[in-house]
């Protein structure tokens, strides 16, 4: 039988635990490759220009583009030209992060010496600018913006000092992916979807070190489905990444939560239009946390607990209540006990009641780890 104290772990074992949108991505691990291969994390390639001359500077990163591009300094008689690179090796796709002063590049097609290398390259700008001329358009791409680009083509540009994250696809990673990417080249995805795709990826980059090599191949289908979706808009592209998109979605709305989490204007109304969807897209999107009023509340109690452990905050618990949109004490404290077991005064009083804020599997006594996945599921 329970205690309260140990219920109250299972409650509290979730408390700092935030959505995972890739929790859903458990895959078989392919015939031939063993466990301890899969279990591997994904391989990693680190390069800068630190540490060198200003002149070998410009050169190593030149001579690091060289197999697609052809760089221009335009500045040389600056201090120092800095470069960094990350890549990451997703089996049948590329991501790199790319931080990079101001230069000019071009396409290598003209370069009869050389034999470039032929691939889509969709760029997601962090910061900075970059300003693409190929033989019938011009066009500019800022922070959040998506540009693709074909390197079999002829083209040059400027680059003012960015940061970016740069996924190469192949030609030949699929017909459909093929077809859809050559009819949007040259282009930026200036649309709604095309910012969804910014937003996937920049979540994909920050949770590539958590990944092993057994997540390579529903991460390459995930984020197949999310090129056709976005960059083809149509229901069954739609429909075939329903579920990286809602990923993608409930992520912004955490951030959102979280930046208005005292604001007494958020509900589900601001979460809607805020996110671009309709009533019924919200109902089912936070339908698995019990609603979006559910998940805000949820959130803000969390937020009361951590003010209330929090041994530099000593307002008064009706202070700490009214803050967060509870306007009766009575009630926030029903709601405050059934979430964590404790009443806030309780916890103030114990500072936290020696109980965990993040509890593994492991350390958590064998009947109460059913309840931890449930609270997790839930948010």
């Amino acid at each position: 039988m329970m205690t309260e104290g140990s219920t109250s772990h299972a409650r509290i074992s979730e408390t700092e635990v935030e959505h995972d949108a890739f929790a859903n991505l458990n895959y078989d691990i392919p015939d031939g490759m063993s466990e301890s291969r899969s279990e591997r994390p994904l391989p990693s390639f680190e390069f800068s220009t630190d540490g060198l001359s200003r002149t070998d500077q410009f050169a190593a990163w030149h001579n690091s583009f060289a197999p697609m591009l052809e760089l221009s300094d335009l500045n040389p008689n600056t201090a120092s030209f800095n470069g960094r690179q990350k890549l990451w090796d997703l089996g049948s796709l590329l991501l790199a992060q790319i931080s990079t002063d101001r230069l000019a590049f071009s396409s290598l097609p003209g370069h009869v010496r050389r034999d470039p290398v032929d691939h889509w390259t969709m760029t997601v700008l962090l910061s900075g600018q970059i300003q693409t001329d190929a033989a019938r358009t011009t066009f500019t791409g800022g922070p959040g913006e998506v540009q693709i680009h074909s390197l079999g083509r002829s083209f040059d540009g400027i680059t003012e000092r960015s940061e970016m994250l740069m996924l190469f696809v192949p030609r030949d990673l699929s017909l459909e992916t093929s077809a859809t990417l050559g009819a949007a080249e040259f282009s930026t995805l200036g649309t709604g979807m095309g910012q969804l795709f910014s937003d996937y990826l920049i979540d994909v980059s920050k949770r590539l070190p958590m990944l092993a090599q057994a997540d390579l191949p529903g991460l390459a289908t995930a984020t197949r489905a999310m090129i056709l979706a976005c960059v083809s808009p149509s229901a069954d592209h739609i429909e075939a990444a329903e579920g990286p998109i809602a990923n993608v979605l409930l992520e912004r709305a955490r951030q959102l939560v979280q930046s208005r989490l005292l604001d007494p204007k958020l509900g589900s109304e601001m979460v809607r239009r805020e996110l671009g969807i309709s009533r019924t897209r919200l109902y089912h999107l936070f339908e698995p946390f019990g609603g979006v009023m559910h998940y805000i509340q949820h959130r803000r109690l969390l937020s009361a607990y951590a003010a209330l452990t929090d041994p530099n905050d000593r307002r008064l618990i009706f202070q700490i209540a009214e803050e967060r949109g509870f306007s009766d004490g009575a009630e926030f404290g029903r709601a405050f006990k059934r979430a964590f077991g404790y009443s806030p005064s309780e916890v103030r009083n114990r500072g936290g009641g020696g109980i965990p804020i993040r509890q593994d599997l492991e350390d958590c006594p064998s009947e109460e780890r059913l309840g931890v996945l449930l609270r997790r599921l839930q948010g």
